[in-house]
C-alpha cells in the first residue's frame, strides 16, 4: 500500500502533466489531426516540458541554486519556475498558436497563468503543491473539451479525480506537503483552467 501511494509522486510529476494533457487531447477529441502533426507536437512537447526542465535543473544543482529535483525548499524553486514560465510561452507561441489548436492553446494559457501564482507565492515564502497543480488541470481540461465538442469524457474525468486524491494521499503519506499546501496547489491549478474555459468552450 505505501508503494502504492508513494508511486503516484513519480507517475504524475508535474513534469509529465503537460504531455499527459496533450496525450488526452488527441486521443479524445473527435477533430482529425495528422498523425505526422501529432507526433511531432507530441515529441516537442516532450523535448520542453520534460527534458528541457530536467537539463535546466541539472544546471541548477551544479550551481548550487537547487538541491533536489523535490524543490523542498521554498527557494528552491524560483528559478525553476521562472525557466518553467519561459517554456510555456514557447509552447504557447510555436507549438499550439491560437489559429491552430485553440483548445491547446488555452490550456496552456491557463498553466501559465497557475505557474505565474506558484512564482507570486514563492516571494510571499508560501509553498504550494506543484504535484497537485500538475494534476488539477487535467480534469478540469476534459471537462471543457467535453462541453467543447458535446462529448462524453465522463470516465476519464472520473479517472483524474480519482488521480488528484491518489497524488494528493501521496504527497501526505511522504510528508512531502502539508493539507493546506496541498489544498492551495489544487486551487492554482484549477482555477485558471476554469476562469479560461468562457474564452474557448
Amino acid at each position: 500500500m505505501n508503494y502504492f501511494l508513494r508511486s503516484a509522486s513519480f507517475i504524475f510529476h508535474p513534469l509529465l502533466m503537460p504531455l499527459i494533457s496533450v496525450g488526452s487531447y488527441f486521443t479524445l477529441v473527435p477533430r482529425f489531426n495528422a498523425s505526422e502533426i501529432v507526433f511531432v507536437k507530441t515529441y516537442a512537447i516532450l523535448i520542453i516540458s520534460v527534458i528541457i526542465p530536467l537539463i535546466s535543473f541539472l544546471v541548477l544543482k551544479v550551481l548550487g541554486l537547487v538541491k533536489s529535483i523535490d524543490l523542498k525548499e521554498v527557494t528552491e524553486r524560483k528559478y525553476p519556475l521562472m525557466i518553467q514560465i519561459i517554456l510555456i510561452f514557447i509552447i504557447i507561441d510555436k507549438v499550439f498558436p491560437i489559429y491552430q489548436n485553440p483548445e491547446l492553446y488555452y490550456f496552456f494559457v491557463a498553466v501559465l497563468l497557475s505557474t505565474l501564482a506558484a512564482l507570486a507565492l514563492v516571494f510571499f515564502n508560501i509553498k504550494a503543491s506543484l504535484h497537485q497543480m500538475g494534476v488539477a488541470v487535467v480534469p478540469f481540461f476534459l471537462i471543457g473539451l467535453s462541453f467543447h465538442f458535446s462529448e462524453n469524457y465522463l470516465c476519464a474525468i472520473g479517472l483524474f479525480f480519482f488521480i488528484n486524491g491518489w497524488v494528493a494521499s501521496s504527497r501526505l503519506a511522504t510528508k512531502s506537503h502539508s493539507t493546506s499546501e496541498l489544498i492551495i496547489g489544487f486551487f492554482i491549478g484549477a482555477l485558471p483552467q476554469v476562469v479560461i474555459l468562457k474564452y474557448w468552450v
